[in-house]
């Protein structure tokens, strides 16, 4: 990078910082800028800059900036959501703003709902800058592939770990140290990581994951309206409307070449 790799990460930071004024000016202030649309216009620019230093080929950067742009509405209406979810669903928030200013979640979902545009959009590079920007900022590591739905909250969030092929419905809340990871993972003949494949759980509408759980593997599957206790350590599927409290310990030995169809249980229900 031509600018240097310190200064590109702290050009990724102010980028976020003109996104979100742009979105919550009230909350972020307008960065001394006299009008929205001088701030608007400066923050495209930069992002057509940042664009030229992460691709490698000749592309039409200003039609993808636009494209980037366009969809900051939607992702403004759904970290709308998450504020709510995060007032309604902490009863010592006081007020949506204080949430939006000192709760680690929205910092870490706010950037996170910004990259994931960056990541369908294919612009790898900067989505995950973001995303580790968020995670050394508040300590929750979310991957920008993740598909995450309205109103999620993360109540504390300190050790949250989502993997990137990881989906979550509506209405899901997470305590701080669960992690929606990978079982295991598949290789190639000759020992390199398949990529591109699913590696992450499903997590339905309306679930609750209490602090320090563990849910892994692609195939992974947990229903609607299930509770998920503490600590917990799943590999395989829960019904929707279940409530998992504690797991039993089963001690099994793991093949080394063990794939995401081999047995990997080190507990069940």
């Amino acid at each position: 990078m031509n600018n240097g790799y310190d200064n590109f990460k702290q050009q990724v930071a102010e980028l976020i910082n003109y996104i979100r004024s742009m979105m919550y000016p009230d909350v972020f202030g307008d960065m001394g800028y006299k009008s929205m649309d001088a701030l608007e216009v400066d923050a495209h620019s930069m992002l057509i800059n940042m664009l030229k230093e992460v691709y490698d080929e000749e592309i039409d950067f200003e039609a993808k900036a636009k494209k980037i742009f366009a969809e900051f509405p939607n992702i403004k209406s759904l970290i709308d959501t998450d504020v709510q979810a995060a007032y309604e669903g902490d009863p010592a928030a006081k007020s949506t703003k204080e949430v939006m200013l000192a709760y680690p979640a929205f910092e870490a979902l706010s950037i996170f709902r910004i990259a994931h545009v960056f990541y369908v959009e294919k612009v790898p590079i900067l989505s995950r800058m973001m995303t580790e920007y968020a995670h050394k900022n508040t300590g929750i590591d979310i991957h920008p592939g993740a598909t995450v739905g309205p109103y999620f909250f993360i109540d504390h969030g300190t050790g949250v770990v989502i993997g990137e092929t990881t989906t979550i419905g509506e209405r899901v809340k997470l305590y701080q140290g669960v992690t929606l990871g990978a079982k295991s993972f598949a290789t190639n003949p000759d020992g390199t990581l398949v990529k591109g494949i699913k590696r992450h759980p499903d997590i339905g509408n309306n679930v609750v994951i209490y602090a320090g759980a563990t849910i892994l593997g692609g195939k992974t599957k947990i229903g609607d309206n299930c509770v998920i206790g503490g600590n917990v350590w799943l590999t395989h599927s829960v019904e929707a409307g279940s409530t998992v409290l504690a797991a039993h310990e089963r001690n099994e030995i793991i093949s080394p070449n063990a794939g995401e169809d081999d047995s990997f249980w080190f507990c069940q229900l």
